[in-house]
């Protein structure tokens, strides 16, 4: 067994260690990575050949944590390891993203990437060195790939960076990025932020690719120590170079003219270039195009192409006839939907989000068992992207990762701009009813739309915008380009997503497709951003400037109170049977909680009498009885000397015959009150050792006129019953 490791320093002196050649031997690659105690393997497997037809990269990248890397059970009745969770699929995306661009164009055998968290601590985060386990395995392997690259979060704590930071210190950030990037260039970036500026964004960029340098070099001398420099030879493209020829020769004019022409319909624009296609097509025989087709296409796709990257560069236009830095046309409305609480239409152009907003309560919160991460979450927001949303005639299935991260991104960009302490649950759908360009974007404004629609008290309006590069290898001429279509995002260098406020940056999602991308590329195109996000943002203000006053009609009210922690026992009473009570007879909903030594109540309820009715309930139970006040109460039992009047929420007293009325009765019976009768009753005397209570009635009626109270001698009180006796 030759087992070869690396050793790989962070800038904390922490310490990455790479294994190869113990674990997986049958796979192309693989590499075991440990931090501490956290331990992730990652394997590659290729396939020798393409599938014929194949035009693609058929990468797949799966990331799966073991319950058992913990010592945890996983929940559900089989207690296994089921689907893969949002968190796990974020993960493979972040690792996807950044292999993707770096496999080589004409490759295109299949190829499947594993990474299995066996151990953690709870101490490192383990999405953060996923990458550069599966950049490892790649290294070690025979598979052609343009790496080694690495991934590394960069949080701001307290004012300093920290690459690949611990849980603990992740608490204090108001940053967390996530960056991939080779030896040379940044690929891939993902993170949310708490309004930072475009300097201080970029300043985290150039932290975290000095420290993925590291760890390239470090994967480069793995890959000398093990021999795999040399990748396998592969063939997987057959060309015609003359059939390329002539398609350039016979198209490239025509596609320019298209390209050039600014027509801003997609479906006519798409026809147009289609009919020049099928134009040159039809100069061959079928038995010719049966041999030929696919060749066609993929040669005219890059003809179309150069046609757009050109006619950007060279004259400034775009497909559909806006310059690099304009927006398209934006209308919005707002509750347009009157079910939900809150609802927008955010349109931008081609692209159509469709938003409700619904506001719940503490028992609508999402609860999270992840391997790493228990808890709940009260925002959620969910992204659909059906296919009629771009003309398709396809079924619609399951929720996919694209959506998953789509809706992430946006969930990011929104989240932090929810007051703290906002005791609602929230939940955002957003529904893209035309895609052609920037679905998330579009959700993030919608998203800001609709809940201001609904009344949630937002800290600020944000807003997204996507925005493109155009560069040509070799070449100092590049365009930015605000405001992307579909198009230009598919044949472009560069989609990069930034959402933020008036006050900085919220959120944002980069991935590059081109070598040698600087940061003075990288700078123009976050602050065109920020113009662009400032327009957009006042096309939102001027559709509604500030939350609404008030909530819908039939949105909930939930009001909150804090009680000392001692009384929550007396609130929820044995078995539930107090709040339970209280909920039935006020209609509302009522939940309690201990957080940070004192009790937290949340009461719900679509009126608010009802609301003020459990109000009045709890404060009764939390109140302290004070001598000298008068209460209403109810008997709830009768005794030969007198009655026990609970006078408020679990606390009796004795109201003894004496104390009854002014007239003197021998018996109970006399006094003709019943159990269960309501009562006015005035707090006497608590005795100070035994905390009983003494009621009376009698000093609440009016002294009969002439009337000589009789001295009497007092019954002696018999032992009250306890229990079963």
């Amino acid at each position: 067994m030759n087992v070869v490791t690396k050793n790989v320093a962070l800038p904390d002196g922490r310490v990455i260690t790479l294994e190869t050649g113990k674990l997986a031997k049958q796979a192309d690659g693989a590499v075991m990575l440990r931090l501490g105690n956290t331990m992730l393997l990652a394997t590659v497997c290729a396939a020798k050949d393409a599938v014929p037809g194949t035009d693609f990269m058929p990468l797949q990248v799966e990331y799966k944590e073991k319950y058992a890397a913990i010592g945890r059970f996983p929940g559900g009745f089989t207690r296994r390891e089921g689907k893969a969770s949002d968190y796990e699929i974020l993960t493979c995306r972040l690792v996807d993203r950044a292999l993707r661009p770096l496999f080589p164009d004409n490759y295109h055998a299949e190829v499947y990437v594993n990474i299995i968290l066996f151990s953690a601590d709870g101490v490192d985060m383990p999405d953060a060195l996923a990458g550069l386990a599966a950049s490892a395995a790649l290294a070690v392997s025979d598979i052609p790939f343009g790496g080694p690259i690495s991934e590394v979060r960069v949080a701001r704590v307290n004012g300093e960076f920290v690459v690949n930071p611990t849980f603990a210190q992740m608490e204090n950030a108001d940053m967390d990025i996530m960056v991939a990037a080779t030896y040379d260039n940044i690929m891939m970036v993902e993170g949310e932020m708490k309004e930072v500026s475009e300097s201080d964004l970029l300043e985290a960029m150039k932290v975290a690719h000095d420290a993925i340098k590291v760890h390239c070099q470090a994967q480069m001398e793995l890959m000398e120590a093990v021999g795999s420099t040399v990748k396998r030879e592969y063939c997987h493209e057959e060309n015609d170079e003359e059939l390329r020829a002539l398609v350039h020769e016979a198209c490239y004019d025509k596609a320019y003219a298209v390209a050039a022409s600014g027509n801003n319909d997609k479906h006519g624009r798409g026809e147009a270039f289609e009919a020049i296609r099928e134009e040159f097509k039809s100069r061959f025989t079928e038995e010719e195009l049966e041999e030929k087709a696919a060749l066609i296409d993929r040669y005219y796709h890059d003809v179309e192409k150069e046609a757009m990257r050109r006619c950007i560069l060279d004259e400034g236009k775009r497909l559909d006839g806006r310059k690099t830095t304009e927006i398209r046309p934006i209308w919005c409305e707002v509750g347009y939907l009157p079910g939900p609480h809150g609802s927008a239409v955010f349109t931008r152009g081609e692209t159509q989000s469709l938003t409700s907003v619904t506001l719940g309560t503490k028992r609508d919160e999402k609860i999270i068992d992840d391997v790493m991460n228990q808890g709940t979450d009260r925002f959620l927001l969910h992204y659909n992207f059906p296919p009629f949303s771009t003309g398709e005639a396809r079924a619609q299935r399951g929720v996919g990762r694209r959506e998953i991260g789509h809706g992430n991104l946006a969930c990011r960009a929104l989240k932090n701009m929810i007051p703290a302490d906002y005791p609602y649950c929230i939940r955002v759908v957003s529904d893209i009813l035309e895609s052609n360009g920037s679905s998330s974007m579009a959700t993030v404004c919608a998203g800001t739309l609709a809940l201001m629609d609904a009344g949630v008290k937002i800290n600020k309006p944000v807003s997204g915008i996507a925005m493109g590069l155009i560069k040509n290898a070799g070449e100092d001429k590049y365009a930015v380009l605000s405001d992307i279509l579909g198009d230009e995002d598919h044949l472009g260098d560069m989609d990069f997503k930034v959402t933020g406020t008036v006050d900085g940056i919220t959120a944002t999602q980069m991935d590059i497709k081109v070598d040698g991308l600087s940061f003075e590329i990288l700078e123009k195109a976050l602050n065109q951003a920020r113009e662009g996000r400032m327009h957009i943002l006042g096309k939102i203000t001027e559709c509604i400037s500030e939350p609404r006053a008030e909530f819908k009609p039939h949105a909930p009210r939930i009001e909150t109170m804090r009680i000392p922690k001692e009384f929550i026992g007396a609130i929820i009473g044995p078995g539930g049977k107090i709040i339970q009570g209280m909920q039935e007879e006020t209609g509302a909903t009522i939940s309690i909680e201990e957080v940070d030594g004192e009790g937290i109540i949340e009461i719900a309820a679509n009126n608010g009498n009802a609301i003020n009715d459990a109000i009045a309930k709890i404060k009764a139970i939390v109140a302290i009885p004070e001598a000298g006040e008068v209460y209403e109460g109810v008997v709830r039992s009768i005794m030969p000397y007198g009655a026990f009047v609970e006078f408020m929420p679990g606390k009796d007293g004795l109201l003894h015959i004496s104390e009854i009325d002014w007239k003197r009765f021998e018996t109970m019976e006399e006094t003709g009150i019943k159990e269960g009768e309501k009562i006015t009753v005035k707090l006497l005397d608590i005795d100070p050792k035994t905390g009983k209570f003494k009621l009376s009635r009698k000093v609440l009626i009016e002294k009969p006129e002439g009337y000589e109270e009789r001295e009497r001698r007092p019954r002696r009180e018999p032992r009250r019953p306890r229990g079963n006796e």
